[in-house]
């Protein structure tokens, strides 16, 4: 680390603790040139992952976005912020885990349904109805069937 008022690169770390909610270290150095003190951060350099829409447009990952569906979805639900947090935590580190920089909405809603339908099976159909655009009753049936059939097994 460069000192900020001589530009000596020999400094040592007096102090570190966490900051930032722990998404950052920060560390107080002294120069080993001039003897002054600076303090510095330490943080993870995420890479900008872009997610491709079904029309093959991208747009930058947005935690967010997944956490207002999930919220709509469990609208009036029995389901507990935590959980939704979880659920939300679980894919965003599903994404960022996948060492990809584009993952394609699709991907994203499989996971978030996946989640759901462990964690309330109504907000998955609620989730699903939006996402896979059931086009009349017999489609969205159709899904209820498939649910039904796997919890009998």
């Amino acid at each position: 680390m460069r000192c900020m008022y001589c530009n000596s690169t020999e400094s040592k770390v007096i102090d570190s603790r966490a900051a930032d909610d722990d998404r950052a270290i920060r560390r107080r150095r002294e120069c080993m040139g001039c003897g002054r003190r600076f303090t510095t951060y330490e943080t993870i350099e995420v890479t900008p992952i872009l997610v491709v829409k079904t029309d093959g447009n991208r747009q930058a990952f947005d935690v967010s976005k997944i956490k207002r569906g999930i919220v709509k979805a469990c609208e009036k639900r029995p389901v507990p912020v935590e959980k939704i947090d979880l659920l939300v935590d679980d894919v965003s580190k599903r994404v960022y885990n996948s060492m990809e920089q584009e993952i394609s909405s699709k991907e994203i809603g499989e996971m978030v349904m996946e989640g759901l339908k462990a964690l309330d099976e109504v907000a998955y159909v609620r989730y699903a109805s939006v996402y896979r655009s059931f086009k009349d009753i017999s489609s969205f049936m159709a899904e209820l069937q498939r649910m039904m059939e796997k919890k009998e097994k």
